[in-house]
């Protein structure tokens, strides 16, 4: 497979500095070599566009902190994503903060409609980001990027790239959850998105849940956008985070996440983001972010 590695180092979604450090944690952590011994061919591997670092820019409005400059950001990389894909490569993005799943998303959606195709979005992350400019406590545009996706919110973010909704929230499906926002719940839940949080693991165990998980996307959508947050697995695995929260995946579930997605070959992109270096113990968390997406893009055990 063609591959193509594009760095996204933006980290102007959240308050937490560090996760723009983050595609050069991942690829020191030794990405394009993992990914080469498993006979992909890296095609491009780079940073598309060239951001201003947080402190020397106005966060702007109150209630979607940095937009302008992460919609600038993240056009550029729906450009980079869609034209990956319109030359049969797989789109590998780093991040960075969330806040880049509006470019990936809409480039992945953009090229999905071109072609007929239904896109569905596996986001694994412990927060919903389903909160808009008037839900958000916080005003941060990383906890807003799947609403926008879905075609909730602010008109700049909901129509980035172009001017259909990105994914239809009955095709998004959530593994992780562990800490969601009361409006945004409200909003999810009125939406349609399927959320599977961390209490419906213990209840009914992983196996289960993964195998509800690969049902939901062959019965209903074509392909699939993987959207990892390394802050859904537990600190006690993945300590480099933006927002460690305890009681998260362990190593061996987030491993066995992303082989039987890699099962379903219905993946075509993925992104993975907030690796944050500056919290990071001994590359810990940049390290297993290589193997997820080694898990992603075929390795085996056996």
């Amino acid at each position: 497979m063609k591959i193509r590695i594009i760095e996204m180092p933006l980290d102007f979604g959240g308050n937490r500095h560090g996760s723009d450090m983050g595609p050069s944690a991942i690829r020191l952590a030794g990405l394009k070599e993992r990914l080469e011994t498993l006979n992909h061919q890296i095609v491009t591997s780079f940073s598309p566009i060239d951001i201003h670092p947080q402190e020397y820019e106005s966060p702007g409005r109150s209630d979607a902190k940095y937009l302008s400059q992460i919609v600038a950001a993240c056009q550029v990389l729906a450009g980079q994503t869609e034209a990956a894909l319109s030359q049969k490569e797989f789109p590998l993005i780093l991040g960075g903060d969330h806040s880049i799943a509006l470019g990936s998303i809409a480039g992945v959606s953009a090229a999905c409609k071109k072609n007929n195709k239904r896109l569905g979005i596996l986001y694994v992350d412990a927060h919903g980001d389903f909160n808009t400019h008037e839900t958000s406590p916080s005003g941060n545009i990383h906890g807003m990027c799947l609403a926008a996706s879905c075609g909730y919110g602010l008109t700049e973010l909901t129509n980035l790239y172009s001017c259909f909704t990105k994914v239809e929230p009955a095709n998004v499906c959530y593994v992780g959850l562990r800490d969601i926002d009361p409006e945004e719940r409200k909003l999810m839940k009125a939406a349609g998105v399927t959320a599977y949080t961390m209490s419906d693991i213990d209840r009914l165990g992983f196996a289960t849940i993964l195998q509800k998980v690969t049902d939901f996307f062959k019965t209903r959508v074509d392909c699939v956008h993987v959207s990892f947050d390394m802050d859904v697995i537990d600190p006690m695995f993945a300590p480099g985070v933006g927002i460690p929260l305890p009681g998260g995946l362990n190593y061996r579930e987030a491993l066995l996440l992303m082989e039987d997605m890699a099962d379903t070959d219905m993946v075509i992109s993925a992104e993975f983001v907030e690796v944050n270096p500056v919290l990071d113990v001994r590359s810990q968390t940049a390290l297993m972010a290589v193997e997820l997406m080694a898990r992603l893009l075929g390795d085996k055990i056996y």
